[in-house]
Parts: structure tokens; C-alpha cells; sequence
């Protein structure tokens, strides 16, 4: 089983023919700078596309607080996206009130722990739209 470090290599090496497929599902590669460190973090995200636009969730298995990666996008909301042997500049952004019951609904389909996670926080787990650039 594919993930962290080794699935990002695995990934970036073979444009996604290794790791974009993964437990069922199939993930994207995210890319953000620290908002501390100023240095690039890449992270695999199960995603989901939404007409022009890609879905991640920013779930944590459910952790009191969000992600780092999500902390990242909010302090720079320019990232870098990889699905497969693409890869561009996206604008990442949280879902609205309106967008994000349909959103939610579209990848618990694919990935049904993220409506598991819920019942571990109180956070609303944010979704997030990445709009290519």
C-alpha cells in the first residue's frame, strides 16, 4: 500500500501509472509551500473532478485540527496539482456553504470514511476546489 513519501516518488516518477490508482479510489498530487518553512510540501489526496475544477477533502482520519497542507493553501492558495502525467498551477479554495453539501456527497461516494471522520471532530471538514490557473 502506496502513501506518503514513497507513493509522491512513486507517482511523480511514473506520471501517476504508479500510485494515482490507489485503495479503490485515485489520488491526485498536491503541492503547497509551508507557510512557515517557505519550502514546497507535495502531498496524495483522493480527489474527485468536478467539471474543470478537482475535489479534495481536507479530512485529517478525522484529527481535531485541519491538515497542514490545508493550513498552507490558506495562507497561499497558489498550489501546484498533479493528476496523472499532468501538472499545472491551480488556485485552491474551501467550498462555500451552497457547493459543499453536493461536494461532500461526491467524494464520501468514493471514499465513504470521510463520513466516519465527522463523527471524530467537531471541525467541519473543510472541501477544497482547485481551479487550474
Amino acid at each position: 500500500m502506496l502513501f506518503g513519501k514513497e507513493h509522491v516518488k512513486r507517482y511523480q516518477e511514473t506520471d501517476g501509472a504508479e500510485g494515482h490508482e490507489w485503495n479503490g479510489t485515485v489520488t491526485l498530487l498536491l503541492t503547497t509551500v509551508g507557510r512557515k518553512s517557505g519550502e514546497e510540501r507535495t502531498t496524495p489526496l483522493i480527489y474527485q473532478q468536478d467539471g474543470d475544477a478537482y475535489v479534495v477533502v481536507a479530512s485529517k482520519g478525522g484529527a481535531p485540527e485541519h491538515p497542514l497542507w490545508y493550513l498552507n493553501l490558506e495562507a497561499d492558495p497558489e498550489v501546484k496539482v498533479q493528476v496523472k502525467g499532468d501538472r499545472f498551477t491551480a488556485r485552491a479554495r474551501t467550498a462555500t456553504a451552497e457547493e459543499r453539501p453536493r461536494l461532500w456527497k461526491k467524494m464520501a461516494a468514493v471514499w465513504p470514511d470521510y463520513d466516519e471522520y465527522t463523527k471524530k471532530t467537531d471541525r467541519e471538514i473543510p472541501v477544497v476546489v482547485l481551479e487550474r490557473a
